[in-house]
């Protein structure tokens, strides 16, 4: 049996969580016995979101949870997933059995390194990170979801762990994905408060976090506002007081539309209505945003930075992250139907090698190089 180790709920890393439920999905269909085993939340739904409610999740995580952990193991898997490196601190508990470790990015790590990766650390986030080091470099097997992503594995983790085997496994799509016809998707759409079907739109599909330069977003959109009347989406997280401030400023603030945490349905309907996908990151552990903005025929302009080229390939429109004029007059060529269109197919063909069958059966592989019994 594959124990797979998932995410804390209350922390709310949407993202994580439908990894692990891909990989639970795809072992089982794929006729391995598989357990998802995650971190309860006893003491963390106790107060709202906030400083002490981070802390009582440091408890369940870090001191309520091993023990269950240390349950479980005892009762033998074959080998044990941690589907999310943040959670390589439970590696000590693995009691000789073999261990995988998927690597989503180690930018946080990098950050806690003091290297800059747009991602600082507090005091006690410095410990984390190196805490979560010192696990990865424990491991049998590191599975990296990008290319640039195992560069940053090799330097900083086989030097310590040079037994521990490096590979890729970029991710798969975690949503049926597709194209769909342009009137369904505006169907889906209408239910949106205040969202014109008739209008065209711009999407950005993300979080406030520094590295995904949503400010960038705003001016790039800025940059072309006069030039037609489209909307400009924010799917994900809504926009912060300094990110309301400059849209404002920008004088966009009339024409965004917020959408909080859609669901998979949904956001296929944005990915089929937008006429491109701008996605300005200064840095990713893959950015998966970008197929699935693809699998849907949604155009993709993006940075030529990190693993973003690897995911795109060659249906992506690159631009340095700075390079906002470069990005705004991509966002305007793909205003022209024809244009758009020949992106669109190019789109739709790099999202194919995106399949769950395949990146399971990678794992699977990496599976039975560790012995695991399967």
């Amino acid at each position: 049996m594959v124990l797979l180790i998932g995410n804390y709920s209350a922390d709310q890393q949407q993202s994580m969580q439908r990894f692990s439920a891909m990989m639970l999905r795809g072992l089982r269909a794929a006729g391995v016995d598989a357990e998802l085993f995650t971190p309860p939340s006893v003491l963390g739904n106790l107060l709202p979101a906030g400083a002490l409610a981070k802390w009582l999740g440091y408890i369940d995580k870090y001191i309520l949870f091993p023990s269950r952990l240390r349950e479980k193991i005892s009762r033998s898997p074959s080998l044990i997933h941690i589907c999310d490196h943040s959670n390589a601190v439970y590696v000590k508990h693995a009691n000789a059995i073999p261990v995988v470790v998927t690597c989503h990015d180690l930018l946080a790590v990098r950050g806690g390194l003091g290297e800059q990766t747009d991602c600082p650390a507090s005091v006690t986030g410095r410990f984390l990170q190196r805490w979560i080091l010192r696990g990865l470099r424990k491991v049998n097997a590191i599975a990296c979801v990008s290319k640039a992503t195992a560069i940053d594995a090799e330097r900083l983790i086989a030097p310590e762990n040079p037994r521990a085997e490096i590979s890729v496994v970029p991710l798969a799509l975690n949503f049926a994905y597709a194209k769909m016809p342009l009137e369904a998707a505006r169907a889906r759409l209408a239910v949106i408060p205040k969202f014109d079907v008739d209008l065209p739109f711009v999407l950005h599909v993300g979080s406030n976090l520094r590295r995904k330069n949503r400010e960038g977003v705003l001016r790039i959109f800025a940059r072309g506002k006069d030039q037609w009347n489209g909307r400009l989406v924010f799917a994900g997280e809504r926009l912060n007081e300094e990110l309301t401030t400059l849209a404002h400023e920008l004088g966009v603030s009339e024409r965004i539309v917020q959408i909080e945490n859609p669901d998979g349905e949904l956001l296929q309907a944005l990915y089929n209505g937008a006429t491109a996908f701008l996605f300005p990151s200064r840095f990713e552990g893959f950015g998966w945003p970008i197929i699935e903005a693809q699998a849907c025929g949604c155009p993709v302009i993006c940075s030529n930075t990190g693993p973003m080229p690897e995911a795109a390939g060659d249906a992506g429109l690159y631009h340095e992250p700075d390079d906002e004029a470069g990005f705004a007059v991509d966002l305007m060529r793909m205003t022209n139907p024809p244009e758009r269109a020949a992106w669109s197919e190019k789109s739709l063909r790099n999202a194919q090698r995106f399949s769950t069958e395949k990146m399971i059966a990678q794992y699977i592989d990496i599976y039975r190089r560790l012995g695991a019994a399967l």
